[in-house]
């Protein structure tokens, strides 16, 4: 139990410095009067055009869920980077096992247009 009494005492640490800003952020931060251009929402400088209840294409939804599903598997190439001489022959193998499973998820997606944004 000794050796979590490190991390323990971090998320301790943590939670008191949190505690702390946000009281310090509530008794010294400036007190503003609430105007109707303060509650408008904010789109990354742009005036706000319409509801935020819009329906979305559902090619905005596959595009990012495709780019976050090869984002996340390009990661694991980085430990094999790392470990890229240890591994040997066995590894740079494995490795081009993986490559191709992942050409063959892109090929099946670009086929069946999943890339296209028309």
């Amino acid at each position: 139990m000794s050796d979590y009494l490190p991390v323990g005492i971090t998320f301790l640490l943590a939670g008191v410095i949190v505690g702390v800003m946000t009281s310090l952020n509530r008794l010294l931060g400036p007190r503003s009067n609430r105007t109707p251009v303060k509650e408008e929402t904010f789109e990354c400088g742009n005036p706000a055009t319409g509801t935020a209840w819009h329906r979305f294409s559902i090619k905005f939804y596959l595009v990012a869920i495709l780019f976050i599903i090869f984002d996340v598997e390009v990661v694991f190439m980085y430990p094999w980077a790392v470990m890229f001489r240890e591994l040997g022959w066995f590894g740079f193998v494995e490795m081009l096992i993986f490559i191709g499973i992942l050409g063959v998820g892109y090929v099946f997606a670009w086929r069946k247009g999943a890339l296209e944004w028309k």
